[in-house]
């Protein structure tokens, strides 16, 4: 099964949500407002786990912090995109066989959200409700 709402495809939904979630995006915090916002509704329960930094400012407001971390839980690997040294972003792919990492190798952001633009189509053509939410982003 196959989604097209765009017209071009699978493999140009992949590349035009991967375009969508290059732009204007300098730190972690900004991917994962994306990733917990408007795609929470295409991805499945459990599939986006976002890491804070929380000062004791924000323990005592309530405040959930600044996220810091994002992990993609794909099918056999793992997408993490981690704020590093001077802020800036570091992306790791990590493969995953039945929920053991057995390897870990750094790659560029370009590269991680490719990656993750394959990982939610892939969502999307197995689940109903995801592919209609894909569907909605990719048209706005």
């Amino acid at each position: 099964m196959t989604i097209e709402p765009s017209g071009l495809g699978p493999m140009g939904d992949v590349q035009l949500l991967a375009a969508m979630l290059r732009t204007d995006r300098a730190e972690v915090a900004s991917y994962a407002r994306v990733l917990s916002g408007a795609l929470a509704a295409a991805l499945p329960v459990g599939m986006v786990e976002l890491g804070y930094h929380r000062t004791v400012g924000d323990r005592l407001a309530g405040r959930p912090g600044r996220a810091v971390r994002v992990v993609v839980h794909g099918e056999n690997r793992d997408l993490e995109l981690r704020e590093g040294k001077n802020s800036q972003i570091e992306a790791e792919l990590h493969q995953v066989v039945r929920g053991v990492v057995i390897s870990r190798r750094n790659i560029g952001v370009d590269e991680w959200l490719h990656a993750l633009a394959e990982d939610i189509t892939k969502a999307a053509a197995r689940d109903t409700a995801a592919r209609e939410a894909l569907e909605r982003l990719l048209r706005s």
